[in-house]
């Protein structure tokens, strides 16, 4: 009896730690209020309390005429977009919600540089405040590189809300994880 009973607390406590992989840094508490709401069930109701609608960014194009404007409302002088995508291969599994990247190449005796941005193609379908972070998140890759207190204060610059939107994002992804089914 004894065994199965510490079975059962492993399976649990495995559990619990495949249900929050997304809040791996957050305190104790946050994550006790978060397993309360998944233990009632409430999770997607409070995120859709919170996020009622999808935004209607859904194609390549549209995404870069999206990120162009956010780019040039904060980062104007940084260096030129290239392109903007929707990404299919990009896998929130490894911790990717988007990617950005620069690509030099020689030009005749210049060094010609092109950026890019890839978003996952999971926020096509996601409140407009979802595909705003993680957009914010890239164009911060412009100016900071490593993820240190500058490119978090560049962030917030650009997305007052950040670290809570950041926050329900994966309350989101959690939900993904255990229903399967989107919300949007």
């Amino acid at each position: 009896m004894l065994q199965q009973t510490s079975s059962l607390y492993l399976c649990q406590h495995i559990m619990s730690a495949f249900e929050l992989k997304y809040l791996n840094t957050y305190s104790d508490a946050t994550k006790g209020q978060v397993r309360q709401l998944l233990e009632q069930h409430r999770l997607a109701e409070v995120l859709l309390q919170k996020y009622p609608a999808a935004h209607n960014i859904t194609t390549d194009k549209s995404l870069y005429t999206y990120v162009v404007e956010l780019k040039n409302m904060y980062l104007r002088n940084s260096t030129p977009l290239n392109k903007a995508l929707f990404d299919n291969k990009i896998q929130v599994i490894k911790h990717a919600l988007g990617l950005h990247s620069a690509i030099s190449r020689v030009q005749g005796g210049k060094l010609k540089t092109k950026r890019e941005i890839r978003i996952a193609s999971l926020f096509k379908n996601t409140p407009i405040e979802f595909l705003k972070m993680i957009t914010v998140h890239e164009l911060a890759h412009f100016k900071e590189h490593d993820h240190n207190k500058a490119f978090y204060q560049l962030c917030m610059s650009m997305e007052p809300d950040y670290h809570q939107i950041e926050f329900d994002l994966r309350l989101y992804l959690t939900h993904l994880d255990l229903s399967k089914q989107p919300l949007w």
